[in-house]
């Protein structure tokens, strides 16, 4: 019995293993900044999926093709840090400025009965 010998097939690229989870993660801080901290902790762990796909990528360049979506899911994940510390920073200012939980509620209703609407009444 005679083998033919197949001749050698490149190995396909494969995808790094966190790349999705990561831009999904990172699409989600953004959506999740207004909560300030919530965002901040998935773009956080976003972060750490990327770097560890990043090593991943280093070590064997040719073996993967989707490092392109773990950059763009670090830059998002980033875009997500700034955007709930902001949020924070604009809540904790909001409550300096007007003294408190009192009196950032009383500002509220201040500004509501403004605007037409009676707390009294409802």
């Amino acid at each position: 019995m005679e083998q033919t010998q197949q001749p050698h097939q490149p190995e396909q690229p494969q995808k790094l293993p966190r790349a999705t989870s990561a831009m999904v993660l990172s699409i989600l801080s953004i959506v999740l900044c207004c909560t300030g901290i919530g965002g901040i902790i998935l773009a956080i762990v976003a972060l750490v999926q990327t770097s560890k796909d990043k090593n991943l990528y280093q070590q064997s360049p040719e073996s993967y093709d989707n490092y392109g979506q773990v950059k763009a899911a670090k830059i998002i994940a980033i875009v997500g840090i700034i955007l709930s510390a902001y949020v924070i920073y604009s809540i904790i200012q909001a409550y300096v400025q007007f003294g408190g939980y009192e009196g950032f509620m009383d500002e509220v209703e201040r500004i509501m009965e403004e605007g037409g609407y009676d707390f009294e009444n409802m």
